[in-house]
């Protein structure tokens, strides 16, 4: 029978820190950039300019009809041979994740904007407001409302999502784990560990959105 030993665990405890450090600072990056992406994104799918509602479809179908982890891989291995730039591993692992974040940022906050009855639009066009105006006063400030539970379990899955980056050998929680896996030779524990910190740190988030939708729904 396999005999668990966390003994030797606290040796390494600097490198489980760091590792979690880089995977919550990366976290924050790739969802600032994603939310930045796809309200972009989002925008121009409801553009009454056809080629630039063709484009951002076509970015939101690639990204979410492929897999992160493909993505990561292409963009750390074949962008640089395409276009002559090198990049490190961290700048790919971002951009892939951002890119990939925004695609699904970019249906939500579009979905949130379509629910929004019409009728406040023509309304707020009608009291002179130009349709940039109507979007920023009116049509987002309630759009954002029915977007944050949605927006916030979008970032919890982008958080888990890093993970994938130890493939690249990004020093985020995993990666440290492996290092620290190859050298001991006790993978049960170590990895039991990295999926305690990883519930550690999603649970109280799942439980925060929960709360927050039961929240909004009450104030419906």
């Amino acid at each position: 029978m396999y005999q668990w030993d966390f003994s030797f665990i606290w040796s390494y405890r600097w490198l489980f820190v760091n590792g979690t450090v880089v995977t919550l600072l990366f976290t924050v990056g790739i969802v600032v950039l994603g939310l930045a992406v796809g309200l972009l994104a989002g925008l121009l799918r409801l553009s009454r300019l056809a080629p630039l509602r063709w484009l951002a479809q076509a970015y939101v179908e690639v990204f979410r009809c492929t897999p992160v982890l493909v993505q990561l891989v292409w963009f750390y291995y074949a962008l640089p041979i395409l276009t002559g730039i090198e990049m490190s591993a961290i700048t790919a692992a971002t951009l892939a994740l951002s890119l990939y974040g925004g695609a699904f940022y970019a249906e939500i906050i579009r979905g949130g904007i379509n629910s929004i009855e019409t009728g406040q639009t023509e309304a707020a066009l009608a009291l002179g407001m130009t349709p940039a105006q109507s979007m920023r006063r009116i049509v987002l400030p309630q759009a954002l409302k029915r977007m944050v539970p949605p927006l916030m379990n979008q970032s919890i899955i982008q958080l888990k999502n890093t993970s994938l980056v130890s493939v690249l050998a990004v020093p985020d929680l995993l990666y440290q784990g492996q290092a620290v896996a190859h050298d001991t030779y006790r993978p049960l524990e170590i990895y039991s560990l990295v999926a305690v910190i990883y519930f550690v740190i999603l649970f109280p988030l799942t439980l925060l959105v929960g709360r927050l939708e039961r929240r909004l729904s009450r104030a419906d």
